[in-house]
Order: C-alpha cells, then sequence, then structure tokens
C-alpha cells in the first residue's frame, strides 16, 4: 500500500531526523539551531517530489547534504554575522591627529630660525594662501624680491628641518 506525502514526511523523520539533528548539532554546537536546520531540511524534501518518491530509507545522504549546505549558508549570512541595517550611516571614526601635531611643532621650531623677511614671506605664501603677488602687496616689497625670499627661505628651512632629522 503506498505511503500519501504526510506518511511520508514522518517517515522520512522517523528515519532521518535524529541523525540529521546530531550532524546539525555537531557542526554548529546549536542544539536550537539544529532543530530549524532539521525542519527546514524536511520541508525541502516535502517539496521535492523526486526525493518524496523514493523509500525514506535511501534519502539520508541528500537530508545530510542539505542539511550541511543549510549551516553553511546561516554561516554566511549577515544575521549570523550580527550585521544590522540602519537608517543613517555611521559617523566616520576621526583619525589621531597626534602626528600632525608633532609635525606642525616641527616646522614651527624650524621656521624660528628663520630670517624675520623669510618667514614672514613663507608664512603669508604657504600658511596664508597668498599669491606672490598679495605677498609683495601686504609686506610692501617686489614680486621679485617675494620669489627669492620664498627659494632662499624655503631652502633654509628645509636645512633646519634636516637638522631635526625630519628630512632626507
Amino acid at each position: 500500500m503506498p505511503l500519501d506525502d504526510d506518511s511520508r514526511l514522518v517517515a522520512l523523520y522517523d528515519a532521518h531526523g535524529p541523525s540529521v539533528w546530531r550532524y546539525v548539532v555537531h557542526l554548529t554546537g546549536d542544539a536550537a539551531g539544529a532543530d530549524d536546520i532539521v525542519q527546514e531540511t524536511l520541508l525541502r524534501a516535502w517539496r521535492s517530489p523526486r526525493i518524496m518518491a523514493q523509500e525514506p530509507a535511501s534519502t539520508r545522504s541528500w537530508m545530510i547534504t542539505v542539511a550541511r549546505n543549510l549551516v553553511i549558508d546561516e554561516a554566511r549570512s549577515a544575521r549570523r554575522r550580527h550585521e544590522i541595517g540602519v537608517a543613517e550611516t555611521p559617523e566616520r571614526a576621526a583619525g589621531d591627529a597626534t602626528d600632525a601635531l608633532f609635525e606642525s611643532l616641527l616646522v614651527e621650531e624650524a621656521l624660528v630660525t628663520l630670517s624675520l623677511e623669510h618667514r614672514a614671506v613663507i608664512v603669508h605664501a604657504y600658511y596664508g594662501g597668498c599669491s606672490v603677488a598679495e605677498v609683495a602687496r601686504r609686506l610692501g616689497i617686489p614680486e621679485g624680491t617675494v620669489k627669492s625670499r620664498l627659494h632662499y627661505g624655503l631652502r633654509a628651512l628645509r636645512l633646519a628641518l634636516q637638522e631635526k632629522g625630519v628630512t632626507r
């Protein structure tokens, strides 16, 4: 007498459910999660006409494979990795400004060693963002003098930084 789908599903569970459950617990260490995996495995067997047509004794390897794939899928899922969606992206972490602070202190110490004329031109041009013409107008000196002081001032600044071990 042929078995109906409900009877076959009960027979599948009776024949393979405990074995599949132990296998999943062995893989995951989670008894509650193993119940869910076994239930999903049986649901997939019930949805598969080929499996439901077979004798329950010949489907264990198929069920073990399905259960193993479900465990792998669960391990790869975002829910398993405890990822949650949020409405807004989190703020970016601010970097540590300690290195920049030390570099600025070294440059400041090196600038102090320059002559007042060279220092004024470099500060206006590089820290003030002024063009050569603007620096010349602000300091009341010709543009050629600004270019010359920038050139020699940067050279002196480089030497001062080299003495402090900052540059090559």
